[in-house]
């Protein structure tokens, strides 16, 4: 089985540019209800992820000047967290990788980001050859 059968594409993910301010990423991440989302580079690189602990921290840690006008996603957003897997990659590595992420990043052969396969279709997948 290929990890594309259970991709999510690009153009279907909810995703913003490492560029954009940080009233920005809350504000598409509060429209969509996410908790969480890809962070691109603007080359389509996978950059990271954000979630709203990320925001909820910068504002703990800048009480006095909060400025999210000013700060860019990228600045807050975790590189190590939710790490991408290639296309081509093993259901196996997709498997283990959904036990400690809710989405998993997929990027082709040049690191751009392609998009993402949900632990819930990872889920339905497995239930379904059952």
């Amino acid at each position: 089985m290929n990890i594309a059968y259970l991709l999510k594409p690009k153009d279907s993910v909810v995703w913003i540019n490492k560029n954009s301010t940080l009233r920005q990423g809350i504000e598409r991440m509060r429209a969509n209800s996410f908790t969480a989302m890809p962070v691109l580079t603007e080359d389509g690189e996978y950059f990271g992820t954000v979630t709203e602990g990320d925001f909820l921290w910068y504002l703990l840690d800048n009480p006095e000047n909060p400025d999210f006008e000013k700060i860019n996603v990228g600045t807050i957003a975790q590189k190590d967290l939710n790490e991408p897997l290639s296309i081509s990659a093993e259901m196996n590595r997709l498997i283990d990788r959904t036990l400690t992420q809710n989405f998993v990043p997929v990027v082709d052969d040049r690191n751009k980001f392609i998009g993402i396969v949900t632990r819930k279709a990872v889920i339905n997948y497995l239930r379904s050859i059952n």
